[in-house]
């Protein structure tokens, strides 16, 4: 890991010396800036995100923290004596740091597979429904008439087709918690 402190962050910003910090962060496991003004915090997440082209998390715990939290692609608020700026800025939020990793291991996990089956699954929905209305047309001779009324159309969105998601969404667990907190390296996958 790297840690840098605010003062070094500063010339480490600068042209001339952004192409060595970034090979040296791509380098370490963990780069940890402390007595960093916001503003560095916020271009150093921002520098490393577009030049690196990597996916960037930062974690916060005060107001001092929300330019950061909001310029990196997840941001999580710790809800702290600080105050309720970060927490309010965040995408995620923990009351305490500890629980970090179970939000990135297990929930992140779950939340991906989770999002990917959904996407799989409104492919198929539509495809399934738009295929009916092409060999409709067929029949009816291409003359744009509607095979079902309006309102049949709205409750196969809102009712017939909603039902397997929430399920879904709220049941599947593809791997327990306890097995993804021991074995971290599932999260890669």
């Amino acid at each position: 890991g790297l840690v840098i402190d605010g003062r070094t962050l500063d010339h480490v910003l600068h042209d001339s010396l952004q192409k060595i910090f970034l090979e040296l962060t791509e380098r370490c496991r963990a780069v940890v800036c402390c007595r960093a003004t916001p503003l560095q915090k916020s271009v150093l997440v921002r520098l490393v995100r577009n030049k690196l082209k990597a996916t960037t998390l930062a974690v916060g715990d005060g107001a001092n923290d929300v330019s950061m939290i909001q310029v990196a692609d997840t941001g999580v608020g710790i809800l702290g004596q600080e105050g309720m700026q970060a927490v309010m800025a965040s995408d995620f939020a923990v009351s305490q740091f500890r629980h970090l990793r179970k939000l990135l291991l297990v929930h992140g996990h779950w939340c991906y597979t989770r999002l990917t089956n959904m996407v799989l699954y409104f492919f198929y929905k539509n495809v399934t429904y738009v295929n009916l209305l092409f060999w409709y047309q067929f029949f009816c001779g291409f003359s744009g008439t509607s095979m079902t009324d309006y309102w049949i159309l709205i409750f196969f969105n809102l009712l017939f087709t909603s039902v397997p998601p929430i399920i879904y969404g709220i049941l599947d667990k593809d791997v327990s918690a306890e097995i993804l907190m021991q074995i971290p390296q599932l999260y890669t996958m």
